[in-house]
């Protein structure tokens, strides 16, 4: 059997069972021929083409994407040889067997689901220098300032205090923030609103985790 000359695809099963041991239509390479069966393939069948190639795009998604109705025809472990119907119609009696199968797979979609639990919080480690007007700034006052600075995913460091010349030291301070419960912007800003002790602050490294 050869599907070189042919102008479509007859069936889907027969085009399986014909591939079965082959990676080409014809030898060990890709030829007119391949281009001759794919096309017909999408002439014949242009709504399930589309849709398989849409759906071949999500596979390294697959264990992720939400539970949904299997159809009936779709689930079923035969197909008609001669006519491809993946989704069925209403006057179709649903098989009781492909039910169970699709409960089964959805059953076990859920737990794995389950078992994996949320996404862990995406989180940012940040270094946070906060220069001081001069070198009469009282810096445990302004690190107690800082650290007062309470936020929901907000976890205040270790610090230091780093000379910077003329006897001026910079508080040196590190923080972990929930990306979307924190914005570093509107974080500056607070830190700078102590203006008898903060004169600026700047982001000296961050990473996420």
């Amino acid at each position: 059997m050869s599907f070189s000359d042919f102008s479509k695809v007859e069936s889907l099963k027969s085009l399986n069972e014909f591939l079965a041991d082959k990676s080409y239509v014809e030898g060990t390479s890709a030829t007119q021929a391949d281009v001759t069966v794919y096309k017909g393939f999408q002439k014949e069948y242009p709504q399930f083409a589309r849709w398989f190639n849409h759906i071949a795009s999500f596979t390294e998604e697959f264990e992720d994407l939400p539970a949904g109705k299997v159809p009936a025809a779709a689930a079923a472990a035969e197909e008609d040889d001669d006519e491809v119907d993946l989704f069925g119609s209403d006057d179709d009696e649903v098989d009781e067997e492909a039910e169970k199968l699709k409960q089964q797979r959805l059953a076990d979609y859920a737990a794995r689901k389950a078992a994996k639990g949320p996404k862990p919080a995406a989180k940012t480690l940040v270094t946070l220098d906060v220069k001081p007007w001069d070198d009469e700034t009282d810096l445990d006052q302004l690190l107690a300032n800082v650290k007062s600075i309470e936020r929901e995913g907000l976890v205040w460091g270790a610090h230091q205090f780093i000379p910077v010349g003329f006897g001026i030291k910079k508080l040196q301070i590190s923080l972990v923030v929930e990306d979307e419960k924190v914005s570093l912007d509107e974080l500056q800003s607070t830190v700078e609103e102590d203006e008898d002790h903060v004169q600026s602050t700047d982001i000296a490294a961050m990473s996420k985790l």
